[in-house]
């Protein structure tokens, strides 16, 4: 999947990928991609929460040698 920024947030314990993603999303304009690679298990059920609370889409998420991958687009 094509992504408008790579947020890297592997070895982040919570909060701290939400708070990285936060940010990251801050820098893109309405319908781009956040592609974020965090470590954390807690991120999945986190970063679904997030993005529906802030308005972002949650596009897909997929794991990879225990590296979760999200694809959120901003609302």
């Amino acid at each position: 999947m094509n992504s408008d920024k790579v947020l890297d947030a592997k070895g982040l314990a919570c909060p701290m990928p939400i708070v990285r993603t936060k940010k990251a999303m801050t820098e893109l304009e309405s319908g781009q991609v956040l592609e974020i690679h965090a470590t954390d298990i807690g991120a999945k059920n986190d970063l679904a929460a997030w993005a529906k609370s802030g308005g972002h889409e949650l596009l897909s998420d997929t794991e990879e040698d225990g590296v979760l991958k999200f694809w959120i687009k901003k609302g």
